[in-house]
């Protein structure tokens, strides 16, 4: 093949390559200048050899300058590159300011990057912060559908409640969530019923929980402002008052009676000790006695007991048995 031939066609093979190469960046191009929000060559194909999706910064930069907000090309991309969500984040300050809320677009990326990952988004901020939300309090997802208290006369009172509360975008970064909302409200729920001196009161006037919870800032430091707390449901539960009282009456019940046990066992002990001194003092009477016969024996010996003299003592105690015999009385059955 002739060699002017071949490097005709790679020339040409590499001016296709290039021309479809520069076509994808001209449709966006023209896209961006026919919407008025310019973007020269150049910055598309930085960005493409960056790996920035062009395209995408471009149609969000478009979307913002047809609602009338400027957005730089570099602040665009930086926030890609930060993880973020540039359509959303770009709705959001649109939506911001349709409602006119103030809303920059530094503060939109923060609070895009911070609801990262959480289920939240920035566009659902805005839009709590434009249009309240009701959260149910306590939150029936974790397993509880009320909030017991128990006020003074030992009466529980189950209330359920639901706090309505606005987005406050100058403290979404960093300010507790919801799950703080729900702690805090029932928390000042179960003090409120806690303070009251009968459930009656409760029951008479369930507004004055919602007026004394609020009065306790609970939204402090938190990404919403507080609106209302509405009383959806007051009820009576059980007498937790009688049923201290009784499990009290049962511990000092069982209490009562260890204390006797230990009673009874220290009397059984003492018994067996007396029983076992009378035993001992027995065998020394026994052992005394046996040394009688030993003595006389010995008084013989030594002449200090005389044959009269034993033959007196034998008389004494012929004389003191048959006292002893007269002296008691007779049995039935013996006469």
């Amino acid at each position: 093949m002739n060699p002017q031939l071949i490097v005709l066609i790679v020339a040409g093979v590499v001016a296709l390559a290039l021309f479809l190469w520069f076509v994808k960046f001209f449709f966006v191009w023209l896209r961006a200048a026919l919407a008025g929000a310019y973007v020269s060559p150049v910055t598309l194909i930085a960005m493409n050899l960056r790996q920035v999706p062009y395209s995408l910064v471009v149609d969000a930069r478009i979307t913002a300058k047809k609602a009338g907000i400027e957005l730089s090309i570099d602040d665009l991309e930086a926030h890609f590159l930060a993880g973020g969500n540039l359509i959303p984040t770009v709705q959001a300050i649109i939506a911001a300011q349709k409602a006119g809320i103030e809303l920059y677009w530094q503060r939109a990326c923060a609070i895009d990057l911070a609801t990262k990952g959480s289920g939240k988004s920035v566009v659902e901020a805005v839009r709590t912060s434009v249009d309240p939300k009701v959260i149910d309090c306590p939150n029936p997802a974790a397993g509880r559908t009320t909030i017991d208290g128990v006020a003074k006369d030992g009466i529980q009172v189950k209330v359920k409640a639901r706090v309505t509360v606005r987005t406050n975008l100058d403290r979404f970064v960093g300010g507790a969530k919801e799950d703080t909302i729900i702690a805090r409200v029932g928390e000042g729920i179960v003090t409120t019923i806690g303070s009251a001196e009968s459930y009656k009161t409760v029951l008479e006037s369930p507004d004055s929980i919602s007026k004394v919870v609020l009065k306790r800032g609970l939204d402090v430091g938190t990404a919403f402002e507080i609106l209302s707390i509405d009383i959806a449901d007051v009820d009576v539960g059980e007498n937790v008052g009688a049923k201290l009282q009784e499990a009290q009456a049962e511990a000092n019940k069982n209490m009562a009676q260890a204390q006797a046990e230990i009673r009874r066992a220290a009397a059984v002990a003492l018994e067996q000790e007396m029983k076992a001194r009378v035993q001992e003092m027995q065998a020394k009477v026994v052992e005394a006695q046996a040394q009688v016969p030993l003595a006389m024996a010995e008084a013989f010996r030594s002449g200090n007991l005389g044959v009269m003299d034993y033959y007196r003592m034998q008389n004494i105690e012929a004389d003191s048995e048959m006292r002893k015999t007269i002296a008691k009385p007779e049995r039935p059955g013996n006469a």
